[in-house]
């Protein structure tokens, strides 16, 4: 199993209790992963790396306010969400999945490491009603696809340096995918800010919303 140092490296300024809400994860991932399967078993041994830094990623894009508003779609076991409510603990976060299972696994999670910012439910994206500052997501589809399903809910009034719209975690070549949206959009390579070889080929999509 891998350990948390990795993510101390890239993430230096943590406090103590963030460290330790971290370093707790690969233990109760593991214990959860026992009973219901969100993560596949070969890759609970690389959580900190697969799952947690690739989480982050979001977090070398932008960095949430206080008071901000952020929707994770298609949580599965709780990422991005759930590294990135450890990371920035004065932002909301509302996790959501069409799976109740895998909603089970995020609030036992969520309750262990004390998130008071997170709020799971177990829905499909098309229902939620509310509004965000930004949509994260992991490659549940394709953007075009997930676009239709969640630019409803972004908020029209920015507070960050980048206006509001999708942050999207996705991997390999994506000009066809992004040809399909048809909207500017950015490309984040992480290979920009991690060094290991995972992340040779991920990416961060961000398409602005207004």
């Amino acid at each position: 199993m891998q350990n948390v140092s990795t993510v101390f490296h890239y993430f230096p300024s943590l406090s103590e209790r963030q460290q330790q809400q971290f370093s707790a994860l690969a233990s109760l991932y593991a214990e959860w992963n026992e009973k219901i399967n969100v993560i596949s078993r070969k890759d609970i041994e690389n959580i900190y790396i697969n799952h947690v830094l690739h989480s982050l990623g979001i977090a070398r894009v932008v960095s949430f306010n206080k008071g901000a508003e952020i929707m994770d779609v298609g949580t599965g076991g709780g990422f991005p969400g759930i590294p990135l409510s450890i990371l920035f603990p004065e932002t909301q976060f509302y996790l959501v999945d069409s799976i109740g299972k895998k909603i089970t696994v995020v609030k036992e999670v969520a309750a262990a490491l004390e998130l008071k910012n997170v709020f799971a439910e177990q829905i499909r994206a098309e229902q939620v009603k509310r509004k965000f500052d930004f949509i994260v997501s992991r490659a549940v589809t394709r953007m075009k696809e997930f676009y239709g399903w969640t630019h409803k809910n972004i908020k029209p009034k920015s507070i960050h340096s980048l206006d509001n719209g999708i942050l999207y975690l996705k991997g390999g070549d994506l000009d066809e995918e992004m040809r399909e949206l048809k909207m500017p959009y950015s490309e984040y390579l992480l290979s920009d800010y991690f060094k290991e070889d995972f992340f040779e080929t991920k990416k961060v999509i961000y398409v602005p919303v207004h």
